[in-house]
């Protein structure tokens, strides 16, 4: 069975008039052409759909059925339309994104409120994954776009920067390494750490660089956000690699200590991650404007 829209829309305007003229005018067709049209409709469901005669015209049983359903379709027709035309703009629409912790539990919050409180209809799914499965789910479209730090190798992707992360060491006041300026990861090792949860990309990433030195990483405990680890750290239960901004930010109520990292890995970029910037929605487009605009500062 094949029917065009356009023949259930001329359908329903006949339906809605007195006569099939009126119908056919509504339709924006001559009366000669949408007789054809419901003709040709009849011979596609094999029935009766209009009574005809001087008066006008009057619904079979089945036509009665073929209205109802008709206009159930058209509606959802037009509800497509109208979705896909707000879905062109960047005020409503369904983003889904895949970020490394720091981006997760550092920046983003705040930048999506201010993103979100303008635009009542975009929603966002948020995913904290490591670095190889931001990669992975942006090349095979289970993200519209993704957030790492460091280095990327990802083929067939677009790698837009927008900011830079720097790894710190944090010490409680008062530390034997508080008064250091520089450190290397090896001679943190000797010394109890407090770290994220497993699964966090950071510590991932930690884990990665303590291996090639052929060390150990000492974890006394990990927990699950920046602002706990700092907690620890000022109570003396540990030391802890965190992001500057992490740093920073807890250090003004929290006694804290920052030193730098002499790694060449310490400082590294931060970026967005898709597979095509102009084929993408307009509110992911929009959003990743706002973070280009507003670079997290670290």
């Amino acid at each position: 069975m094949h029917f065009a829209l356009a023949d259930l829309r001329l359908f329903i305007h006949i339906a809605e008039s007195p006569s099939l003229t009126q119908g056919a005018r509504r339709a924006h067709l001559s009366p000669a052409a949408a007789s054809a049209r419901i003709k040709a409709l009849e011979g596609q469901f094999d029935t009766r759909l209009l009574y005809r005669d001087s008066r006008g015209v009057e619904l079979t049983p089945a036509g009665h059925k073929l209205l109802q359903h008709a206009r159930l379709i058209m509606r959802q027709v037009d509800y497509l339309k109208s979705e896909f035309t707000e879905y062109g703009t960047d005020q409503a629409g369904h983003i889904r994104i895949f970020a490394n912790t720091t981006a997760v539990t550092e920046f983003l919050p705040e930048v999506l409120a201010g993103f979100l409180a303008q635009r009542p209809g975009v929603t966002v799914d948020l995913q904290e994954k490591l670095s190889r499965d931001i990669v992975r789910g942006v090349l095979d479209g289970s993200t519209d776009m993704g957030i790492i730090a460091g280095p990327v190798r990802a083929e067939g992707l677009q790698v837009l920067h927008f900011s830079t992360d720097r790894l710190l060491l944090a010490v409680p006041l008062g530390h034997p390494l508080a008064a250091e300026k520089k450190l290397t990861l090896r001679q943190t090792l000797a010394y109890q750490h407090i770290g994220l949860h497993d699964g966090s990309t950071l510590l991932s990433f930690l884990r990665d660089q303590v291996e090639r030195l052929g060390g150990t990483l000492s974890l006394r405990i990990q927990l699950s956000s920046f602002e706990a680890v700092c907690r620890m750290i000022e109570a003396g239960v540990g030391i802890g690699i965190i992001p500057e901004s992490a740093g920073r930010r807890h250090s003004r109520t929290m006694q804290l200590a920052m030193v730098e990292l002499d790694e060449p890995w310490a400082v590294r970029e931060r970026s967005i991650l898709v597979r095509e910037l102009d084929a993408l929605p307009g509110s992911v487009r929009a959003l990743i404007t706002t973070l280009q605009g507003d670079e997290p500062q670290i």
